[in-house]
């Protein structure tokens, strides 16, 4: 009887070790290795003949040869996600949605799927709720369509097979890390697990020309939970954001293969489901107070819509010896230069003052152009002199 194998892979970044470690060399997170058994070279070859494209017979071939039939994008239904995505869907594509948990990714991904099943079939593979569960909720989504398909089924073989006989025009995947291929002898959710599980749904994709979306769950660290190559495996990758005590959402893209990364959607999340901002910068400015010390407003660019977002500070005597650097949403190596310049140039003694700032509205802006907002916001809380209402701002220092 052959000895059986195991390996010790990272949950957070896919780093495999022969023996177990405390904290990853790679991603230095701690008690993040889990053991795995290692799959026969039988089981591993026969997982890979299951993978196949149904490609028959390829064989390379000058790229001028190549026959190409554009294909023109398909709308969603909602004007935020369309503009996220590039303008819409690409038929064949494969799409990650990433986000916390309770954050609204079902939510979003339900409502889509009820407004492509008025112009075609859908299939909702879902692992984590039953087809009553999801009834419920669509209820509440007021979705409803015999052409929307639900399917509670982990099993990728028993999905494969559905897909085959249905041929749907896209398919929901809810989520990848309950997803489980049975050949496999490593635990549902585990690195090697999720791995297989998103090649099989990129043939998928590719092979039959099926549009999928993708959930998936993330990490305490912010980063998609799973082996790093599930993201570089898809075709587009979103993070779903937001705070859970707050109604605002926002859809940003990190990865598009076929359009901009730069674009930003904004909801509402409310009773009845995600209602679509059309105007972002009226709910990140709706709480800002009347001669508020410590806040200035900069127009950014999000791809090709401009936005005012707020920019808030506090700065404030520090008690102990170092001071404390804290931004959110903002480069926080760009606050510590800003605030040299300020003590430098403009004589501000911010040496020993504490700065906390933040992006209102959990915006995230990395663009040079907030820079003079970021000093601004700075000196007018150290000053505590509160700026006019009327005064945009938007110049880098660079």
């Amino acid at each position: 009887m052959a000895k059986v194998k195991t390996q010790y892979v990272c949950q957070n970044c896919g780093y495999i070790s022969p023996r177990y470690l405390g904290r990853c060399p790679n991603c230095n997170e701690w008690n993040t290795l889990v053991e795995e058994t290692i799959a026969p070279k039988s089981n591993s070859v026969r997982a890979a003949g299951l993978r196949r494209t149904g490609v028959d017979n390829s064989q390379p071939e000058p790229l001028s040869h190549v026959k190409f039939q554009s294909e023109p994008r398909f709308k969603t239904g909602m004007a935020e996600l369309n503009r996220v995505l590039g303008g819409g869907v690409v038929p064949g594509s494969l799409i990650l949605i990433g986000g916390d948990p309770g954050i609204g990714k079902s939510t979003l991904m339900l409502q889509v799927s009820g407004q492509l099943s008025k112009s075609g079939k859908i299939l909702y593979v879902s692992g984590e709720e039953s087809a009553s569960q999801i009834k419920m909720r669509a209820d509440r989504l007021d979705v409803d369509s015999d052409q929307l398909y639900v399917f509670p089924e982990t099993d990728m073989n028993v999905i494969k097979s559905t897909i085959s006989e249905m041929k749907p025009d896209a398919v929901v995947i809810d989520s990848v890390q309950t997803m489980q291929i049975p050949e496999l002898q490593s635990a549902t959710g585990s690195v090697a697990q999720i791995r297989e599980v998103t090649a099989d749904l990129m043939n998928i994709a590719k092979g039959q020309g099926i549009t999928v979306f993708v959930v998936g769950h993330v990490t305490k660290g912010g980063a998609i939970a799973g082996p790093k190559i599930l993201e570089h495996m898809v075709d587009t990758v979103l993070y779903f954001e937001g705070d859970l005590h707050h109604s605002y959402r926002i859809l940003r893209t990190v990865k598009n293969r076929f359009g901009s990364t730069n674009e930003l959607g904004v909801f509402e999340m409310m009773t009845d489901g995600l209602h679509e901002v059309t105007n972002p910068s009226e709910i990140f400015l709706e709480e800002r107070l009347k001669d508020a010390t410590g806040s200035a407003i900069v127009v950014s660019m999000e791809g090709t819509r401009p936005i005012l977002v707020e920019i808030q500070a506090l700065v404030t005597a520090s008690v102990f010896g170092n001071a404390t650097r804290t931004a959110t949403g903002l480069d926080r190596n760009r606050v510590s230069l800003i605030m040299a310049v300020l003590e430098k140039r403009a004589g501000l003694l911010l040496q020993n003052q504490d700065a906390y700032l933040k992006a209102a509205g959990g915006v995230k802006l990395d663009e040079p152009a907030i820079d003079l907002a970021m000093a601004v916001s700075i000196a007018s809380s150290y000053k505590n002199r509160g700026t006019s209402q009327l005064n945009v701002m938007s110049v880098n220092w660079d």
